[in-house]
């Protein structure tokens, strides 16, 4: 099997609560192959959303190595692992996180500017991602001047602005009723099968999990086994 995109080895994630050590992750091992469409699942306090973060390169592991097309990030300076997170990972929030004091085509020139592209670029860049997306006629348009379904598409071309490899969706159905839901769910389905894009989608909801290829089940910080699993795009250890 080809080399991982996305290689996560032996990780651990200690914080520290004042006196006590908290460990959320112990010894994770996986690794996700360019061109897959992957769910992260467990129950809320699972550990998911801390693997989240070191998956998304958001945060760095207390042990272990995080490869990153072959690259190993988690020795990576903070402001060479923003630079890495910037051109090879967009990402899609829950809660959209979009900049409310800006418009629809700000929100997603932003990504654009912190690589370096020129004006031009970016506002033709974000037009076609956003007309791409059905929003052509929504350039001008302030987050709350828009439906909880048009946010997320907004958030979704922003993930898109620097052409990433791997596109990590955070619960990105959470706030939304079932059929913008689907739609949303559609619209990811579509980057992973039409433009080769890794999907990473970190959910609870089994549904949300129906729609991915694999799924990475993690409980009390460490992953479930699933003999009935294929593997077909996963590595392992």
């Amino acid at each position: 099997m080809k080399e991982p995109v996305l290689k996560i080895q032996d990780v651990w994630k200690t914080y520290k609560l004042g006196e006590v050590d908290l460990t959320v992750l112990k010894g994770i091992s996986f690794g996700i192959v360019k061109g897959s469409f992957v769910a992260i699942m467990g129950p809320s306090g699972s550990g998911k959303s801390t693997l989240l973060h070191i998956v998304g390169a958001l945060d760095v592991p207390s042990k272990g190595k995080v490869f990153l097309d072959g690259e190993d990030v988690s020795k990576f300076s903070e402001d060479k692992l923003a630079k890495a997170r910037g051109k090879k990972i967009g990402f899609v929030f829950q809660q959209f996180n979009l900049l409310h004091n800006l418009t629809a085509l700000e929100n997603v020139t932003l990504p654009m500017v912190f690589q370096g592209t020129s004006d031009k670029d970016r506002v033709k860049r974000a037009k076609e991602l956003l007309t791409s997306l059905g929003l052509g006629k929504r350039f001008n348009h302030k987050p709350n001047e828009l439906s909880g379904g048009e946010r997320q598409r907004i958030a979704i071309a922003r993930a898109l602005a620097n052409d990433p490899e791997i596109i990590v969706a955070d619960e990105p159905t959470g706030n939304l009723d079932s059929t913008t839901g689907k739609k949303i769910m559609d619209i990811l389905i579509d980057l992973h099968k039409n433009q080769g894009k890794t999907i990473i989608v970190v959910t609870h909801d089994p549904n949300i999990a129906d729609y991915t290829e694999e799924t990475i089940n993690i409980k009390d910080g460490q992953l479930v086994k699933n003999h009935h699993q294929s593997y077909k795009v996963l590595w392992e250890e």
